[in-house]
């Protein structure tokens, strides 16, 4: 007879659900060890079948080395907010983040495919298929970026990891770079600058913007005068210099940092789960769909 003690205590350990955890200790007459052994047999092969599952809740996160030369931020995908909060899924992605800045990989598969700093007998893929297993849902590295500088790396995360930005300053300290780290958190620049904004992105603007002028019935020659004063809204939307600045909106932001004797270089900012499709099945159905089998 199995009690649920047992089954409690191998639940803890494993991380498996407790269904699960009941079957093996019935199949191997409440032997703990080769339950565990059962489990993990069977968890790879259960990780592999989540695999097509959707994953787009999960946590973004960021590392900053103390000397702020490197810094990292990364997004690791779930299925469901709940993981999200759970400790051993939270210790896994910060393990990642490190990994990236030690390790410096190019891509999500060479990251994937070297050997974890934690767990030095396995690759990152090995540790990320187990979780995957224990955790009992869908789990991807879906992205990160890298700074290494000579100047300065800060970063910021909002929102218990939904928002994670990473900026790296030239001159400046790490009260402004937070400061900006801030900014891009909340304005979502998609620029730098106008430098960096593709010529057929501002084309693209400056048709909509004469498309504009034009059925509000002025002349042509007005008309593109109009479109260039507000292209400079435009600019000021959706490139970091040229917003104002959250905490002093009659600032512009690269104002306020050439008055700091400082020179934003580059930024990233992740939201989580941008872009991907959300799990759109409830909990109920969930449970009833494990019950019915």
């Amino acid at each position: 007879m199995i009690t649920a003690e047992q089954v409690k205590e191998l639940r803890e350990k494993t991380g498996a659900g407790m269904m699960d955890c009941k079957k093996v200790l019935t199949e191997t007459n409440g032997d703990e060890e080769k339950a565990i052994e059962l489990l993990r047999e069977r968890g790879i092969a259960k990780a592999a079948k989540k695999s097509d599952r959707i994953a787009a809740e999960g946590l973004v996160t960021t590392y900053v080395t103390n000397d702020h030369k490197v810094g990292v931020v990364v997004e690791v995908n779930a299925e469901t907010d709940f993981v999200a909060k759970n400790e051993e899924f939270k210790n896994f992605v910060a393990d990642v983040a490190k990994q990236i800045a030690d390790k410096n990989p190019k891509t999500v598969e060479e990251l994937l495919a070297q050997t974890s700093i934690v767990e030095t007998d396995k690759t990152l893929q090995d540790v990320l298929t187990n979780k995957i297993a224990t955790i009992g849902e869908n789990m991807s590295i879906r992205r990160f970026e890298r700074f290494e500088s000579t100047g300065l790396v800060e970063s910021y995360i909002h929102g218990e990891g939904k928002i994670g930005v990473l900026v790296e300053l030239e001159g400046g300290d790490s009260n402004l770079a937070k400061d900006i780290c801030m900014q891009i958190a909340a304005a979502r620049p998609e620029y730098l600058d106008r430098e960096a904004v593709p010529a057929d992105r501002v084309e693209h603007e400056m048709e909509i913007l004469k498309a504009q002028a034009v059925n509000e019935g002025k002349p042509e020659a007005v008309a593109e005068k109009i479109v260039q004063g507000r292209l400079g809204k435009f600019y000021g939307e959706i490139c970091l210099v040229e917003q104002d600045f959250v905490k002093d909106p009659d600032q512009k932001v690269g104002k306020l940092v050439e008055a700091k004797g400082a020179k934003i270089i580059r930024f990233a900012r992740f939201e989580k789960g941008e872009g991907l499709q959300k799990r759109e099945e409830n909990f109920a159905e969930e449970v009833a769909k494990q019950i019915n089998g």
